[in-house]
């Protein structure tokens, strides 16, 4: 039987759920060649080490989940809808459950820190550039940014830790959208 060739995505997406299941210690080259039926050779092959794993993991992290939305919410002409697309997508069913809850737990690690860094910085500016396409001037929308981020942020470590317990935060069922709906109302409001 013909092994599948694995690719540095393959590789980086491993990386993800794995550190998404224990964190960046949970990234273990081993353990990952073993979950993807493949040889240290194949990992090898793509990466000089783990540290160069856990850079592409994260940068690939950056781009799917801050660089492409944002892309993708450029098409989107009134700031409202484009506030409302942005946090139900991002309140939204996640890819790897968790993950992002990891990734800010390890803000300090020195492969995590740069491209965490990277992203607040790049989704705190383009939600006070919507928050100021919605009407507000410069230091509210940089306040309604940081508290609307911070809400994201709270918000999906709730589901990862207390989701039996506040059953709002999951990401399905009639309470969960009702919850996420109120939720996207009130940040959306931009006051």
């Amino acid at each position: 039987m013909a092994r599948r060739h694995l690719t540095p995505q393959d590789w980086s997406t491993a990386a993800l759920r794995a550190m998404a299941r224990g964190g960046v210690a949970a990234v273990s080259v081993n353990a990952l060649a073993g979950e993807l039926g493949a040889t240290r050779g194949s990992f090898y092959w793509h990466f000089a080490d783990r540290d160069a794993l856990l850079t592409a993991a994260l940068e690939m992290w950056e781009q799917d989940h801050t660089a492409a939305l944002i892309s993708e919410l450029g098409d989107i002409a009134d700031p409202k809808q484009r506030l409302t697309a942005l946090f139900s997508t991002a309140l939204g069913e996640e890819h790897i459950n968790g993950l992002e809850p990891a990734i800010v737990a390890h803000a300090d690690h020195p492969a995590v820190a740069p491209v965490l860094r990277r992203v607040t910085e790049r989704r705190l500016a383009y939600l006070t550039d919507l928050y100021t396409d919605l009407g507000l001037a410069a230091a509210p929308a940089r306040r309604q940014a940081v508290t609307t981020y911070a809400a994201y942020l709270g918000w999906l470590e709730l589901r990862r830790s207390a989701c039996d317990i506040v059953p709002e935060v999951a990401t399905t069922g009639l309470v969960a959208t009702a919850a996420l709906d109120h939720l996207i109302t009130e940040l959306a409001r931009g006051r």
